[in-house]
C-alpha cells in the first residue's frame, strides 16, 4: 500500500525569534559561538540545542524532504518556544514565528502545514494568539512539557486548554530540559537531550493521565514526542501503580495503559523494537512519522526507514492517514 508521507515532529526558527531570544532569554538561555563558530543556545550555562542551516531555510527544507520522499512537513517551533521575557516579549516571540510559518504555508501551500506557538504564561494573551494563528491556517498548537518549570496541569493554563480543547485541535507536547536539570547533572556528556528530554515527555503525560486531564479535555489530541518519551517501556509499571495506591487512581477511573490508548505519539525512536513497543502501547491509529528535523539527530531517512519496515496496512496509517485524519489536511 502506496500513501504520501506527512511529518508531524519538524521544527523551524526565524532571525526576528533568535534576535528576541538573545536580548530577553536571560538569565535562563543565552546564545553563545562555539569554538568551530556555530552558534549554540545554553540553558543556565549548559548545551541546550544547536542551531543548524535547515531551522531558517525553507528552500533547503524542501530539498531535504524530496530527498527523504517526505510530502508535507507540519512545522513547529522548538524549545523554549514564547516562554521568556516580559508579557509583550513572550507574545511578540509566538507572533513572529506564527506570521512566519503562515508566510511559508502560502510560499508552499502543497509543502507545508504549522503548529500555532503561544505565550502560555499569559493565559489572555495566549488565547487571542491562537484564535490569530487559526485564522491565519494553524492546524495545531504546540507545547512544552513543561512550561518554565510548570506542569501542563496547572491550574492558570486550564482557560488555553478549554480554548484549544473547544477548537479539538491536536496538540504536539514537546520537551524541554525537566525541572531540577542541574541538581540531576543533565549538563554533562548531552544527558538533557538523551535523557532529559525524554524524561520530561514521560513526565508530563504521566501527570495528564493520573490528573484525569484527557476526560477533563475530551477533545484533545496530544501528540506525545520521541515516540511517548519512556512510557510505552514503563506503562506496566505506571498500571500497577494505579492499582497499589488509592492517590495514584483518585482522579481516575481506568488504569494508565487504557489512557495511552487516547494519546497520539510520533516516530522519532531510533530503533525498530521501540517504534514497535510504541505502536503496541498507543496502537496503530495513534502513531505519526516525525523526523525531528533539522536538529543534529534529527533523520528524516532513517525514521521513515523503520516506519516502512512496519506491515503494509501498519505502514500507510503511520506515513499519512493517521496524520490526515487528526488534522484534517
Amino acid at each position: 500500500m502506496t500513501t504520501d508521507v506527512i511529518d508531524v515532529h519538524t521544527h523551524m526558527l526565524s532571525e526576528e525569534w533568535m534576535s528576541l531570544l538573545a536580548a530577553h532569554g536571560g538569565p535562563t538561555y543565552e546564545l553563545r559561538t562555539s569554538p568551530e563558530g556555530k552558534r549554540v543556545i545554553h540553558r543556565e550555562g549548559a548545551q541546550f540545542f544547536n542551531i543548524t542551516p535547515g531551522m531558517f531555510d525553507y528552500d533547503l527544507r524542501i530539498s531535504a524532504m524530496d530527498a527523504a520522499k517526505v510530502d508535507i512537513a507540519i512545522v513547529s517551533l522548538t524549545a523554549p518556544n514564547a516562554h521568556f521575557g516580559a508579557p509583550e516579549i513572550a507574545l511578540k516571540a509566538a507572533t513572529v514565528m506564527n506570521d512566519s510559518m503562515a508566510e511559508a504555508q502560502v510560499a508552499y501551500p502543497d509543502r507545508i502545514r504549522w503548529f500555532a506557538s503561544l505565550p502560555w504564561l499569559h493565559a489572555d494573551l495566549a488565547i487571542a494568539e491562537l484564535e490569530r494563528a487559526c485564522a491565519a491556517g494553524a492546524v495545531g498548537v504546540m507545547v512544552i512539557a513543561n512550561i518554565e518549570g510548570k506542569p501542563l496541569t496547572a491550574p492558570e493554563f486550564a482557560p488555553i486548554w478549554k480554548a484549544i480543547d473547544d477548537r479539538k485541535l491536536p496538540v504536539l507536547v514537546h520537551p524541554t530540559l525537566p525541572p531540577g536539570a542541574a541538581a540531576l547533572g543533565l549538563d554533562e556528556y548531552y544527558l538533557g537531550p538523551s535523557i532529559g528530554f525524554t524524561f520530561d515527555t514521560s513526565l508530563a503525560i504521566a501527570r495528564c493521565i493520573y490528573d484525569g486531564f484527557l476526560d477533563r479535555y475530551p477533545n484533545l489530541k496530544l501528540i506525545a514526542s520521541h515516540g511517548a518519551g519512556a512510557l510505552p517501556y514503563l506503562v506496566g509499571r505506571l498500571d500497577i501503580c494505579w492499582k497499589a495506591s488509592e492517590e495514584a487512581r483518585s482522579k481516575t477511573r481506568i488504569p494508565p495503559s487504557e489512557y495511552m490508548r487516547r494519546i497520539y505519539a510520533d516516530a522519532v525512536v531510533f530503533t525498530d523494537d521501540a517504534l514497535k513497543t510504541a505502536l503496541r502501547t498507543c496502537g496503530p491509529d495513534n502513531i505519526l512519522y516525525g523526523s525531528d528535523y533539522p536538529h543534529q539527530i534529527g533523520d528524516m531517512a532513517g525514521c521513515l526507514a523503520r516506519v516502512n519496515a512496519l506491515p503494509p496496512r501498519t505502514c500507510a496509517k503511520v506515513r499519512s492517514v493517521n496524520a490526515r485524519k487528526i488534522f484534517n489536511i
